[in-house]
């Protein structure tokens, strides 16, 4: 299986996954009126994100129809979530220290 994050560093990947958020699945007719990108780049894309488990195909009369695979991005979430918290927390321990620094400063009146 690819590298999720090799897979998803490409940004003509993410804004494909971006318009497959936002339908129920797309042709790849529509994906291309919609992201301005060649038929032939938008197919190379897909065939990555798909062997990647990233989005689903289905054949349809009209031409093939792409979903996102919510599931995928699930277990990526799932693993970046402990270095989410992590920032937080770090992130709260430096507000908390400057706001012991410079109690005035940055108080919403």
């Amino acid at each position: 299986m690819p590298d999720l994050f090799a897979v998803l560093a490409e940004p003509s990947r993410r804004r494909i996954l971006d318009a497959l958020r936002r339908g129920e699945g797309l042709l790849v007719k529509e994906l291309v009126a919609g992201l301005g990108m060649s038929q032939p780049n938008v197919s190379k894309h897909l065939r990555v994100l798909r062997t990647a488990g990233l989005v689903s195909e289905t054949a349809e009369r009209q031409g093939r129809r792409y979903r996102l695979r919510a599931e995928a991005l699930r277990d990526l979430d799932d693993w970046l979530r402990p270095y989410r918290a992590f920032w937080t927390d770090r992130l709260d321990e430096l507000g908390d220290y400057l706001d012991s620094t410079h109690p005035q400063e940055g108080r919403q009146p």
